[in-house]
């Protein structure tokens, strides 16, 4: 009989992807991702690449499970088209961790150079890499994890997501170093520039959260109507119009607070806006009644010469007299979801939403309220940091992130896109308003705190004051310039690399 032998460096880099996942929403045990990559480390040598694609793949697979949720309860794909998709999802995602420890061990096989000097800029780089790539996909970045460790997260207004990161990975590699080589001078020297480089950035959080970062001079009542309409029912014509007298019922209760806007969220209207039709009216005329302005999520069309039309996920903002102060087009589209890439080759492919049709991109267009702008970003669009940043160099002085988080169920999908939208307020030192169809709707201070939540699928209204105007950053002014310096070291050690094989 053939017996086939656990191989013990997958397992114990498969708990490494396993104590890695558990450190993000839910179950949100962030302190485990300082000590997560630990057990990988001290194995990866034995198999370079498959030790990290595996700890990748148990991560991915641990932390994105809620996408068979979206495909096959929403999307409507067999279990089996959907299960493949996810896995070839998880093979691409668990590439990035695998070529991060291969190199790494090339690295110090080759050059003798230790982990510690070399896997955090990879992992930093790679990381990049992967929000950019094929239109990139930067959910789940280490950093993440650290959403409600305050002090480690304050420096992204410098560095991005990217140098929580590099940090994390800098102490994992310092610790497996001591278990590893406790009485080795170069584990020690390690263990010393990573305290020094702890205290910076610690240090740096310490003072950031000194300042006040939250207090603005001009302030604004938002009112945050999350109305709860269930996916599979809010495009049915017959469920149209009940949709709107619920937003229509929450909106009013809003207006004992006396709100100076009021936020529906994304697709809060699953009908056209812009046409002349009796629900369309009823909306339209809902800011003048209310006598506030209205920010309101909808599909929009334009007509094209060619008799064709062009389909957005938009943004409309409405005055108090009810006046179009503006539109604002989702940029950055969901593959599969509101558009198939490489449309002609792949027209067999259905999209995964239900929807009017394939959507086009927009373009960074603030909308003017009041003398102040508002940046707006659609669903997803929250985890894209370059995304945010231009609304804020554009002159937008509050973030506004409608969503439907509908699609996600019950999981843990809406704390995780909660988590990182966090991080855009850091980031650029900036309020952010997020009305949720079923939650988490939310008002996120410019140091990352949450002021305000909603429980999920809820129908209920939320009310709070945030600030406006943003606080000129580095990482407003410069980007993703810490990735950029990842990027550059990762490329000179992969020259080191070849040059070095060419001449051996």
């Amino acid at each position: 009989m053939l017996l086939i032998r656990p191989d013990r460096t997958l397992i114990v880099a498969a708990g490494s992807g396993l104590l890695l996942a558990a450190a993000f929403p839910r179950p949100d045990l962030f302190p485990l991702a300082w000590i997560a990559l630990v057990p990988l480390l001290l194995v990866m040598r034995h198999r370079p690449f498959a030790a990290g694609f595996t700890a990748g793949g148990v991560f991915f697979a641990s932390v994105l499970y809620w996408l068979n949720i979206v495909m096959t309860t929403y999307g409507g794909l067999n279990m089996f088209f959907s299960l493949l998709a996810y896995l070839f999802l998880l093979v691409y995602l668990a590439v990035y961790f695998g070529l991060a420890t291969w190199i790494s061990c090339r690295l110090e096989t080759v050059l003798r150079l230790p982990y510690l000097l070399t896997l955090p800029p990879l992992w930093v780089a790679l990381e990049y890499l992967r929000g950019w790539l094929f239109t990139g996909f930067p959910w789940a970045i280490i950093g993440y994890s650290q959403q409600n460790f305050s002090l480690a997260i304050q420096s992204s207004d410098v560095t991005g997501v990217y140098g929580v990161s590099l940090m994390l990975v800098v102490v994992n590699c310092a610790i497996a170093g001591v278990i590893a080589a406790p009485k080795s001078r170069l584990t020690w020297l390690g263990v010393a520039a990573t305290i020094l480089i702890s205290i910076s950035h610690f240090g740096y959080g310490v003072w950031r959260e000194s300042q006040p970062l939250e207090q603005r001079s001009e302030q604004l009542r938002i009112a945050l109507i999350q109305g709860n309409i269930d996916q599979a029912q809010k495009w049915a014509p017959e469920n149209r119009q009940s949709s709107i007298d619920r937003y229509q019922r929450l909106s009013m209760e809003a207006l004992q607070g006396q709100p100076d806007l009021v936020i529906w969220p994304e697709a809060a209207t699953p009908f056209f806006l812009q046409d002349q039709s009796e629900l369309a009216r009823q909306v339209r005329q809902l800011p003048k009644q209310f006598k506030t302005p209205l920010l309101v999520g909808s599909p929009a069309y334009r007509q094209l010469s060619s008799g064709e039309y062009q389909y957005y996920n938009s943004a409309y903002l409405f005055s108090s007299t009810g006046e179009t102060l503006g539109r604002s087009d989702k940029i950055h589209l969901v593959p599969f979801g509101e558009y198939v890439p490489l449309g002609r080759l792949l027209a067999f492919i259905d999209k995964l939403v239900v929807g009017v049709g394939d959507f086009s991109p927009g373009e960074v267009r603030p909308l003017p309220l009041n003398g102040y702008d508002l940046g707006v970003l659609i669903c997803y669009e929250a985890i894209f940091p370059q995304l945010a940043r231009e609304y804020v160099r554009r002159g937008s002085s509050l973030l506004v992130n409608l969503t439907n988080d509908a699609w996600f169920g019950r999981s843990s999908a809406p704390y995780q896109l909660l988590a990182m939208t966090r991080f855009r307020a850091i980031e650029n030192r900036i309020w952010i308003a997020r009305a949720a169809n079923t939650g988490i709707s939310a008002l996120i201070s410019p140091a990352g705190r949450v002021t305000l939540a909603s429980p999920i699928f809820k129908s209920l209204q939320l009310s709070g004051s945030v600030g406006l105007g943003a606080e000129a950053t580095l990482y407003t002014r410069f980007g993703d310039i810490f990735a950029y310096v990842c990027l550059g070291l990762s490329g000179f050690f992969l020259v080191i690399l070849v040059v070095t094989r060419k001449s051996s």
